[in-house]
Formats: C-alpha cells, sequence, structure tokens
C-alpha cells in the first residue's frame, strides 16, 4: 500500500457529514466560540462565494454584509471541529464558481433561486 492511498484512508475516517451546497447557495453556519472557559454555538450566515481544495483540507467562503453596509467574509475548513453544523438556507443560481465580483456590488446582493 502506497503513501498517498494511507493518507486518503486516513483522511476518510477524519471526514464527517456536511450537506451539499455550491456557490451561490446561502448558508448558515453554526460555530462553536471559546470564551474563557465558557464555549457557545454561534451562527455565521451568508453567501458562498468560493470553495476551494479537495479531501479534508477543502474549504469555502462564505461573505454577509454586516451592520454599516460593510461586507465580512469568513474562510472555514469544511471538516474542522469548530463547526458545529452547517445548514443550507437557500439555492442560488450562478453561472460562475467563484463570485468575487460581489465584493464590488455595493448594497444587497439578488440572486435568482435555483429549482431543485
Amino acid at each position: 500500500m502506497s503513501m498517498d492511498n494511507l493518507v486518503r484512508i486516513i483522511e476518510k475516517t477524519q471526514m464527517k457529514e456536511v450537506p451539499e451546497f455550491r456557490p451561490g447557495d446561502t448558508v448558515r453556519v453554526h460555530v462553536k466560540v471559546k470564551e474563557g472557559d465558557k464555549e457557545r454555538i454561534q451562527a455565521y450566515e451568508g453567501i458562498v462565494i468560493s470553495i476551494r481544495g479537495s479531501g479534508i483540507s477543502k474549504t469555502f467562503t462564505v461573505r454577509r454584509i454586516a451592520a454599516g453596509g460593510i461586507g465580512v467574509e469568513r474562510i472555514f475548513p469544511l471538516y474542522a471541529p469548530t463547526i458545529d453544523k452547517i445548514e443550507v438556507v437557500r439555492r442560488g443560481k450562478v453561472r460562475r464558481a467563484k463570485l468575487y465580483y460581489l465584493r464590488d456590488v455595493k448594497g444587497k446582493v439578488k440572486i435568482k433561486e435555483r429549482k431543485q
């Protein structure tokens, strides 16, 4: 057995079940936040603007508009233990794999709903 196959087998055991989502979808990511000795779950909702990587190192970027109309982006490792769960709120219909053009759009972003 080669080292590459061994790494893939170990990665498969570490991966957990996540819902299927694509760029353009609005997701709610429940993140475990540790403050001192306490731990709580904080929801972060926004549009997925990119998905990159493969296997255990797969990441996705979520963009949302915070208070004052300021855009905030967070990059989440898909299989991180800090992510409690991922909910797909809305499925978006887009023609690009990377939605970096949303950074230049002022105001609320309108993305059409994708049919199942």
